[in-house]
């Protein structure tokens, strides 16, 4: 639950050990002044990335972490932290210092100026490369097919919104997880504002282009109905190409008393007709993976472990001493 007046700022950390200290500097000067809180989930990361978490936790009591028992991924990632999160506005940024920490101001204020619940930091000049700016482009038209807004051409990690709307989603369950679709079920009042986007202070990406394809595929296929729709139009046409193809055999030979010649004919046809059947079962072959991984009912993130007064294991701790006070001992 949210208390009293604050902010949440919720990091989801891979491979960040090099990043981190200046990320939470920069936090800090930015944020001076406010109440706010530093949620840091660690994805699984390879490096001393939970070291450096719990060093900064030891360090200042606003901060808490998450270790997570593996790597789920950047959005399951997001919603553990988000889960966690106490104050009424959530802010979501990245941790290799992409997202300038010193912006937060600007997204903050364009929230209270429009009246949004969602108001994105959407960058001025994206630093990636053309096959990245090509992939990003595709995988935000599948989001606006799930969301079902152009908000979806502005979405970025760089993200403020009202910690409330996450009781719409508070039920979800499941390993795909996109924050951008689950906000959007619990409002449809999204704004953006530019901001600067910089190169990466450390490492690379992990988002490659055959990632970003198959988080495209989820978007279409785990949230929004479009590919079926677009099966049954296929087959629509399909089945108008074959009376077509039909009308018109029969009218040659009513008219030149000859068939259509066989075999280059019969081949196209074929090869045409079963492609589409191919497409379209594989698209609900699609859809039916989703059912089955979610009758498996596959929890979207699991905790390893967790330090600070913020963390969600910290808050169970201190509820089983106040139910069982002499527990242990």
């Amino acid at each position: 639950m949210s208390t009293g007046k604050g902010i949440s700022v919720v990091v989801p950390v891979y491979n960040g050990a090099g990043t981190l200290e200046t990320l939470v500097d920069r936090l800090r000067t930015t944020l001076e002044g406010r109440t706010w809180e530093l949620v840091l989930v660690n994805d699984g990361s390879t490096d001393d990335s939970w070291g450096a978490i719990s060093r900064l936790v030891s360090a200042d009591e606003r901060i808490s972490g998450i270790d997570l028992m593996r790597n789920y991924g950047q959005h399951n990632a997001l919603l553990a932290g988000i889960r966690a999160a106490r104050y009424p506005l959530t802010v979501t940024l990245d941790d290799d210092l992409q997202h300038p920490p010193e912006e937060i101001p600007l997204l903050l204020a364009k929230l209270d100026a429009v009246g949004a619940d969602v108001v994105y930091g959407s960058p001025r000049v994206r630093s990636f490369g053309v096959r990245r700016n090509f992939a990003v482009a595709v995988t935000k038209f599948a989001l606006r097919s799930a969301i079902g807004s152009d908000i979806a051409g502005k979405v970025s990690p760089f993200r403020v919104f009202r910690t409330a709307i996450r009781d719409s989603f508070a039920d979800f369950a499941g390993p795909y997880v996109s924050i951008d679709v689950l906000l959007s079920w619990g409002t449809t009042r999204f704004d953006w504002v530019p901001v600067e986007h910089h190169a990466r202070a450390a490492g690379r990406s992990n988002y490659s282009f055959r990632r970003l394809a198959a988080y495209t595929l989820t978007m279409l296929t785990g949230f929004s109905t479009r590919p079926l729709r677009f099966a049954s139009l296929l087959g629509v046409a399909a089945t108008l190409l074959g009376v077509a193809m039909f009308v018109y055999v029969i009218v040659r030979f009513a008219f030149e008393g000859t068939p259509v010649p066989g075999f280059p004919f019969l081949a196209s046809a074929i090869a045409l007709f079963s492609g589409a059947q191919l497409l379209t079962l594989g698209i609900i072959g699609e859809y039916l993976a989703r059912v089955h991984v979610r009758v498996l009912d596959r929890p979207p993130f699991a905790v390893r472990r967790s330090l600070g007064a913020g963390s969600p294991l910290a808050e169970r701790e201190e509820l089983l001493d106040a139910v069982i006070p002499d527990r242990g001992e």
